[in-house]
């Protein structure tokens, strides 16, 4: 098969056309010049979830770009690009959102950002799981929520989560029903594993019709108790068809949380009190890890008695960085920096041997989720504050110069408390061995 190139001679200004002949090596005459590597644009291809789940060049995360204390207040398409960017420079290759509800166009807007970048730079590449909210009848209502029937509202979200992922193919790469939509602590919305699995069979039905991508992935975003991986209440039919009806399992592991929740893990034991201040503090952040790892192992190991193989990809995990609450200094004192930091790296560690996709919670602070309470722990997750300065996680990637241009809210990026370390390991709280939630 033939085809013909135009090539420019910038020597004699003149155009003229040169035959080729596919995989053949290109013999040009003296009228024709090379084309020289700059002048050629290379589009990327878009790759599937299949290829960019469990690779470690494609490092995950949580993302909201919310920067007021409420999300009325939607950041701008030039701000969703601003921090695009700076994920972008992290490694950031995959973002997760969580609702396309109408009145927060928030999903909608990063997949215009997204669009926008691939446009104005050809190397830009940035896919994003997107998420589906789901809850059941009468939640976050004055009215008793009724945990075995679905909101009403459920079915005009995954309706515009079709609509996006259809619009933006080459971005939207999975989307996941529900965020921790199962688990029986989310007193005010959850819902029965039947109705989760009620929307994958729906999408995955319109993925065989070809109304959705085939390579496509569809899932649920949980905690690890609701994929079976705890508590027996939780293992059931519904459960297992919904395992079978996923194209891979996500599940949600807090350590952090469960230093207040379930503490016995947290607490440094006898065996290494005598351990100096720092080492208590590292210990205990192994003994974090460690808990994440077994609540991971404990999917795996329902699935497999089930007999299913599916991968496992961790949705969200996280920890805060201030408290005021039960994580700070009169309750776990799990909170600080550095363990964000040693908590941060040896999860990337881990999670890039394996091939497990981690989408780390999260990017950014955000101060709408606990308006009120300036040092509310839920504000304070993020890697980077505000008014972007990257924590402690970070200070060796601002070292690199990977941030070198790139701003937020107007702020070049900078460190927290100017880059004193030793300023900083002196908020280090050391895990209380007495503390009794």
């Amino acid at each position: 098969m033939t085809q013909y190139i135009m090539i420019i001679n910038r020597n004699r200004r003149k155009v003229i056309l040169c035959m080729s002949i596919a995989l053949a090596v290109l013999v040009f005459s003296s009228s024709c010049t090379t084309v020289a590597p700059k002048d050629i644009i290379i589009k990327k291809a878009s790759k599937s979830a299949a290829q960019i789940l469990g690779n470690p060049e494609y490092l995950a995360m949580s993302y909201g770009g919310y920067r007021e204390n409420s999300r009325e207040i939607q950041p701008t398409i030039g701000a969703l690009k601003e921090d695009l960017k700076i994920l972008s420079a992290m490694g950031i290759k995959i973002i997760r959102t969580y609702n396309v509800q109408p009145k927060l166009p928030h999903a909608a807007n990063v997949l215009k950002a997204i669009s926008a970048l691939k446009k104005e730079d050809s190397n830009f590449e940035m896919y994003v799981m997107l998420g589906a909210w789901i809850d059941c009848l009468h939640a976050w209502s004055p009215l008793v929520p009724d945990h075995n029937k679905e909101s009403l509202q459920n079915s005009g979200e995954i309706d515009r989560a079709v609509a996006l992922a259809k619009q933006y193919p080459d971005i939207v790469k999975v989307i996941a029903l529900g965020n921790e939509a199962m688990v029986k602590w989310a007193t005010s919305y959850f819902v029965q594993p039947n109705v989760i699995l009620k929307w994958v069979n729906h999408l995955q039905k319109l993925k065989k019709e070809g109304t959705l991508p085939k390579d496509l992935w569809i899932t649920s975003s949980d905690d690890f108790s609701s994929w079976g991986g705890g508590d027996p209440k939780y293992h059931t039919q519904d459960l297992e068809a919904l395992m079978l009806a996923v194209d891979y399992v996500s599940m949600h592991t807090y350590p952090y949380h469960n230093s207040h929740y379930n503490p016995s893990f947290w607490k440094t034991p006898d065996h290494l009190m005598n351990l100096s201040e720092n080492e208590k503090v590292d210990a205990a952040m192994s003994r974090a890890l460690n808990f994440a790892k077994n609540q991971y192992q404990g999917v795996s190991n329902y699935m497999k008695s089930l007999g299913i193989q599916k991968p496992i990809h961790i949705g969200e995990t996280g920890w805060a960085t201030i408290s005021n609450g039960y994580y700070g200094i009169d309750g776990s004192r799990a909170t600080d920096e550095y363990k964000q930091a040693l908590y941060y790296n040896a999860l990337r560690e881990w999670t890039n041997k394996e091939k497990i996709s981690c989408f780390y919670f999260e990017a950014f602070d955000e101060q709408w989720k606990d308006p009120n309470n300036a040092s509310g722990s839920e504000n304070h997750f993020g890697l980077i504050t505000r008014d972007g300065a990257v924590k402690f996680a970070l200070w060796n990637l601002l070292d690199e110069g990977v941030f070198n241009g790139l701003n937020r809210n107007g702020n070049p990026i900078t460190k927290t408390l100017h880059g004193d370390k030793e300023a900083l390991m002196k908020t280090v709280l050391i895990p209380n061995t007495t503390y009794n939630r």
